[in-house]
């Protein structure tokens, strides 16, 4: 089983359902989790999907359209309610701050949860440590709006039949992994030697957009790919005016980015039937999913 599951909680873009719940998306990275653009009833579907407030370590805010952020006081309640114990931080764009205060003090509660803000404002960066490196892109909507990629650091695969054959073992391997090079024997063996890069696992997360340089930068090479399809190639010049994508636009920015699983979603009221977007997209990118409301995937390599 993957230590790195997507949970869809919400799938509905300006107006719910019966179907589909406002936004709402929870990634489990393995220790860390992240719940991305909270929107109405986003702790109820949490509860259906069984997401607990203790397991948030980090909030995401792509913009301040209401069906991406309305969920964010109630969430932040759940926190102190739950008396969660270890700090949480919050990632959204800097020029809507007035709206997270807002949000924050959206009625009366005992405040204790312990928040860190991260405002966005510039492109790059915005996360780092020994097991994570977070990007923030600004794509082109009708807001300011950014979307974010998260990342594994690259590593190396070592070649157990080579070290092997070598004589490398137990702590020499940590050795070599550290100094880049260890003596064995009479000669001096350099890692590059008895390894290969490894590619750390990607996940980008696009909401509303039309099709820009900052979405493709998103879903460069990305395992897995969460993108917003408002709509379908028949309402093509809607999407553009409103700053949204189509499931054929999606489709085309996975494929040109080389990702591989598309994860369609933010549906538009106006669709009964979400088949129709993965059956749009499937004839120019595979492997995609139209995502369902309470629908869990695993986060793995391609």
């Amino acid at each position: 089983m993957s230590s790195k599951s997507f949970f869809a909680l919400g799938t509905a873009s300006q107006v719910p359902t019966r179907t589909r719940n406002h936004n709402g998306y929870f990634i489990r990275w393995e220790s860390e989790g992240f719940l991305f653009d909270p929107g109405e009833g986003t702790q109820r579907q949490m509860i259906f999907s069984g997401v607990s407030a203790t397991s948030i370590t980090k909030i995401f805010i792509t913009h301040f359209h209401g069906d991406h952020c309305l969920g964010l006081p109630g969430i932040l309640q759940r926190l102190s309610l739950d008396k969660i114990p270890h700090t949480v931080e919050l990632f959204y764009p800097a020029s809507g701050r007035k709206y997270v205060e807002n949000l924050k003090n959206a009625s009366i509660y005992h405040n204790v949860a312990k928040i860190t803000e991260h405002p966005v404002s510039e492109e790059g960066v915005i996360f780092e440590d020994k097991k994570l490196i977070i990007e923030a892109r600004k794509p082109d909507h009708s807001v300011e709006s950014w979307g974010y990629r998260i990342k594994e650091p690259d590593s190396l695969s070592m070649d157990a039949e080579k070290l092997e054959k070598l004589g490398i073992k137990g702590k020499d391997v940590g050795r070599l992994i550290s100094d880049g090079f260890i003596k064995a024997g009479e000669n001096v063996v350099k890692i590059e030697e008895v390894s290969s890069p490894k590619k750390g696992l990607s996940c980008a997360f696009i909401m509303d957009t039309r099709v820009c340089k900052a979405a493709y930068k998103l879903a460069e090479n990305a395992d897995f790919m969460i993108c917003e399809s408002t709509y379908l190639s028949s309402e093509t010049v809607e999407a553009v005016a409103h700053g949204h994508l189509t499931a054929a636009q999606a489709a085309e920015i996975a494929r040109d980015s080389s990702a591989n699983l598309l994860v369609l979603t933010h549906f538009s009221q106006r669709y009964a039937n979400i088949e129709e977007f993965a059956a749009e997209a499937e004839k120019i990118h595979k492997p995609v999913v139209a995502a369902k409301d309470g629908d869990k995937i695993d986060i793995v390599k391609k």
